[in-house]
């Protein structure tokens, strides 16, 4: 199969910033050729004769006791590790989901998986670490939530990850803040993928997907593949429907303005903070941080209790400012058991905490 890159593809990292708060995040961001630089042609995508990526963290380590100067028992702590690939939303992080990538046969580096990323690009601690120099006369313009800037890219034969093989591929060398990460896993590839999310497990596996039908205990919500493969799906906000794009590399939720004023003429006047969105090009913007109602996405509802609203540059550059929309982020995603992206029925797979 060859895969042909569409207008406005996407991948990168935004920056939150409220009050005192600074909040690292991947988000999503436009790629198009640099104006003195030919872009090459698209990659060649075929599944690999591999099984399914599995990636999973070990277990819990040994409890450490504590003594006083009697030598006697005052507690005993146990230290869970931190997740290596997938982890949760709790009270004091934002969830992640990051998938093992192997590129020229190395790694495998932990990148981004970013749904609302058409390419893929990495760290140029990668770059390094493949041998590959960054190519400054073969550069590409990233398009970012905020801005725009001109980076190098490197040049590899293969980008492997579960049954996903994309070779002969340009990527762009991002700035290194991507919490840890190596880089942003784009959706190049996954037209007929299955991609199975354990935030409980550590667990990420992409595969094939054979068409099957949710499980038990899940609910099930369509999306539409637009501009450039961005994940859309209906939500309502209160009585306010609203188009969602699913945004698996963005920690915060993000709503233009459109959705504001919506919800403003439902709601009574409140205080408003000022947030800053910094992206991966270091230009901000500013927005307004809210209280917002219940996301209900399809039969079951996300408690937001609060949101950015801004008209930031990617709404701007995917029509998206008239109609109210908004960013699903990792602060909403990662709240579920488990999440299936299955790219070839078209749907979202959705289990609670909690649920059987």
């Amino acid at each position: 199969m060859v895969y042909s890159r569409a207008r406005g593809d996407t991948m990168g990292i935004v920056k939150h910033r409220s009050a005192m708060l600074l909040v690292a995040a991947a988000a999503a961001v436009t790629l198009a050729p640099a104006a003195a630089a030919e872009v090459t042609t698209a990659p060649a995508i075929a599944p690999p004769p591999v099984p399914a990526a599995t990636a999973a963290a070990p277990g819990a380590s040994v409890p450490s006791p504590t003594l006083n100067e009697n030598g006697e028992l005052t507690e005993i702590v146990i230290r869970a590790p931190e997740p290596r690939y997938v982890a949760p939303t709790r009270r004091d992080q934002i969830g992640r989901i990051w998938a093992p990538v192997y590129i020229n046969g190395k790694g495998p580096f932990r990148m981004v998986l970013d749904s609302g990323a058409s390419r893929s690009g990495v760290t140029a601690r990668v770059a390094s670490a493949l041998g590959i120099p960054p190519d400054e006369s073969n550069p590409v313009k990233l398009r970012a939530v905020t801005g725009s800037a001109t980076v190098p890219t490197i040049h590899v034969n293969t980008l492997q990850v579960g049954d996903v093989l994309v070779t002969d591929s340009r990527l762009p060398i991002l700035a290194d803040a991507l919490g840890g990460a190596d880089g942003v896993l784009g959706n190049e590839g996954l037209a007929d993928q299955r991609v199975y999310i354990d935030f409980r497990h550590d667990l990420i596996i992409i595969s094939r997907s054979h068409g099957r039908p949710a499980a038990p205990g899940f609910k099930t919500v369509p999306f539409t593949l637009e501009r450039g493969r961005l994940l859309v799906a209906d939500v309502s906000l209160g009585l306010v429907h609203a188009k969602a794009i699913i945004d698996t590399g963005g920690q915060i939720t993000v709503a233009n303005m459109a959705l504001r004023d919506a919800l403003i003429r439902h709601r009574r006047r409140e205080k408003v903070s000022i947030d800053q969105i910094e992206g991966v090009t270091n230009d901000i913007q500013d927005g307004e941080g809210r209280r917002a109602p219940p996301i209900q996405f399809g039969p079951i509802e996300i408690q937001s209790k609060r949101m950015t609203f801004a008209d930031i540059r990617i709404f701007e550059y995917w029509k998206m400012t008239k109609e109210p929309s908004v960013l699903i982020g990792m602060d909403a995603l990662g709240l579920l058991d488990t999440l299936i992206i299955d790219y070839r029925r078209r749907e979202l797979m959705l289990r609670m905490r909690g649920d059987s």
